[in-house]
C-alpha cells in the first residue's frame, strides 16, 4: 500500500510597510513615535529604508527615527531606530510578493530573522534564516494557530525590517 506524502498548502500573506501615519508624521512634522525629532541624513547608500523596502541610493535624503511595529502596551511593545525616505515622492521598490523576492531584491541580506507573535503580540516563536530556509520557515509559522502575525528583522543590529501578515 502507497502513502501519499502531501506539502500543507502555501498560506497566503502580505508583506506590510510600516504605518503611514508614522512616515507622515516623520516627513512632516519630523516626529518620530516617541515624539522625539527625526535625524535628517544623506545616505552613503544601502540603508534600508523601510517605508519604500529597498536600500536606499547614495546621496538620496533619509530620515533616521525611533519606530514600533506594536499597537499594544506590553514588555514586548518596543521602538527602534529605521530609515525612512525624506521624501514622500521617493521611488520604491515593486511591491514585493513573497518574503524570497523581497530577500533578493538586496532589502534584506543573506541571513534574517523572523519572529511570530499572537494576536496579543507576545512573541512565540523565533529563527534565524538563510533566504534559501526563509519561505519554508515562514509557512510554518503562519500555519499556527497561535500566530497572528511574523515581523522580519535583520539579523547583525536585529533591527525591525517588515511586518508579514495573513492575506
Amino acid at each position: 500500500m502507497q502513502t501519499s506524502h502531501s506539502q500543507p498548502t502555501a498560506v497566503a500573506y502580505t508583506i506590510v510597510p510600516i504605518h503611514t501615519a508614522f512616515v507622515e508624521s516623520a516627513q512632516q512634522r519630523d516626529l518620530d513615535d516617541l515624539a522625539q525629532p527625526v535625524e535628517h541624513h544623506v545616505a552613503s547608500g544601502g540603508e534600508p529604508c523601510r517605508d519604500v523596502l529597498r536600500r536606499a541610493v547614495p546621496g538620496e535624503h533619509i530620515l533616521l527615527a525611533s519606530y514600533s511595529p506594536f499597537a499594544l502596551a506590553s514588555p514586548y511593545k518596543e521602538f527602534g531606530p529605521i530609515f525612512v525616505m525624506a521624501h514622500p515622492d521617493a521611488q520604491p521598490q515593486a511591491s514585493p510578493t513573497s518574503l524570497a523576492a523581497l530577500a533578493l531584491s538586496g532589502y534584506l541580506r543573506e541571513q534574517f530573522v523572523l519572529r511570530a507573535y499572537s494576536s496579543a503580540e507576545r512573541i512565540v516563536d523565533g529563527v534565524v534564516v538563510t533566504r534559501a530556509q526563509a519561505e519554508d520557515s515562514l509557512q510554518a509559522m503562519l500555519r499556527r494557530d497561535d500566530v497572528q502575525f511574523v515581523l522580519v528583522r535583520f539579523a547583525g543590529y536585529g533591527c525591525y525590517a517588515c511586518r508579514v501578515e495573513r492575506a
